[in-house]
C-alpha cells in the first residue's frame, strides 16, 4: 500500500471520531463500561467476519501476546476514560481536552528514533494546553466540583491514545487484523468490569440504540482499522496535523445537535488547541527538511 493511501485512510478515522462525543452523549443512560462492551463487541465481530471472509484468520495466531496486551490496554483504557469523562463533565469541554491527543502524537513522535524534539514542539504544547486551561477556568464558576475529575480523566484519555498511536508505529510489521482481537478483548474486559462496578441500564429511546450501534460501526469500529493502517504505513506527522481538525469538528457536531452552546470561550479554546498543534507539526516538518 502506498504511503499516501495509508495516510488518507488514517484521516478517515479522524472524521469518524468527530462523532464520538455526540454519539456517546446520545447513548445515555448506558454506563461507560457497558457502552464499551456493547460497542467493541459490534466493531470486533464485524472485523472478525471481514478477515474470515478474506481468509486471513490465521494471521491472528502469529501476533505476539505483548502486542495484544498493548492494543487492548490502549483501546480499553482510552475509551473507559473518555466515556467516563463525558459523563462527569460537560461534553464539549471534556471532549476538547481529550482531543489534545493530536498535539501529543506530534510531541511523542518527535521522540522516536531519527526524530528531533524542537522548540516549536514545546511552544505548540504550551499553546495547546493553554486552550485546555481556558476551557476549565471559564467553566469553574458554572459547574459543581464534581466536574473536575472528568477534566482529569479527559487529560489521561489524551495521554493514553497518543501513547497507543505512536507505540503502534513500533509494531509496524503487525497486521491490521490484530485490531480485531484488540476490540474483542476490550469488549470482554469491559463486560466483566461492568458486571462488578456498574448497574446495567439499557437505552430508553430509539435514538440511544441508534447512537450505540453507530458507535460500534464507526467511531468504535471501522475507525480503529483505518487508523492502524495510517499510523503504521502512512505519514504519522501529516496524520497528526490532520487530526487537529477533530476538536473543531467534534465541537461543531455538538453545537449543531444542540448539546453545546456556540460560546466565544469554546471558539477561542479550539483555536488555541488547533494553533498549538499546527505549530508543533510545522516544527516536525522543519526537522525532516534538515535531516
Amino acid at each position: 500500500m502506498k504511503k499516501e493511501t495509508a495516510t488518507f485512510l488514517g484521516f478517515g478515522a479522524v472524521l469518524l471520531w468527530a462523532l464520538l462525543a455526540l454519539f456517546t452523549t446520545a447513548s445515555a443512560p448506558i454506563p461507560p463500561l457497558q457502552l464499551n462492551a456493547m460497542c467493541f463487541a459490534i466493531g470486533g465481530t464485524l472485523g472478525l467476519i471481514w478477515i474470515t471472509a478474506q481468509g486471513r484468520l490465521a494471521e491472528l495466531t502469529r501476533v505476539p501476546l505483548k502486542v495484544y496486551a498493548f492494543g487492548t490496554l490502549g483501546l480499553f483504557g482510552y475509551h473507559f476514560l473518555y466515556f467516563s469523562a463525558l459523563r462527569m463533565a460537560p461534553p464539549a469541554q471534556a471532549g476538547l481536552i481529550a482531543y489534545l491527543w493530536p498535539l501529543l502524537i506530534v510531541l511523542f513522535s518527535g521522540l522516536l528514533p531519527n526524530e528531533t524534539l524542537r522548540k516549536g514542539h514545546i511552544f505548540g504544547a504550551v499553546i495547546g494546553f493553554s486552550g485546555a486551561a481556558l476551557i476549565i477556568a471559564s467553566d469553574l464558576g458554572t459547574v459543581s466540583a464534581s466536574s473536575l475529575p472528568g477534566y482529569g480523566l479527559a487529560l489521561l484519555c489524551a495521554l493514553t491514545w497518543s501513547g497507543y498511536s505512536v507505540g503502534s508505529r513500533v509494531f509496524g510489521a503487525v497486521p491490521t487484523s490484530s485490531v480485531v482481537v484488540f476490540c474483542l478483548t476490550t469488549a470482554i474486559l469491559s463486560g466483566f468490569a461492568h458486571s462488578v462496578l456498574e448497574d446495567t441500564h439499557w437505552p430508553i429511546a430509539p435514538t440511544a440504540w441508534l447512537a450505540t450501534i453507530g458507535l460500534g460501526l464507526g467511531p468504535v469500529g471501522l475507525a480503529f482499522f483505518v487508523w492502524d493502517i495510517g499510523v503504521k504505513k502512512g505519514d504519522i506527522q501529516l496524520l497528526g496535523t490532520a487530526s487537529y481538525a477533530a476538536p473543531l469538528l467534534s465541537t461543531l457536531a455538538l453545537v449543531v445537535a444542540g448539546v453545546a452552546a456556540p460560546t466565544l470561550t469554546l471558539a477561542i479554546a479550539a483555536v488555541l488547541i488547533t494553533g498549538g498543534a499546527v505549530l508543533a507539526a510545522r516544527a516536525s516538518r522543519a526537522t525532516n527538511y534538515t535531516d
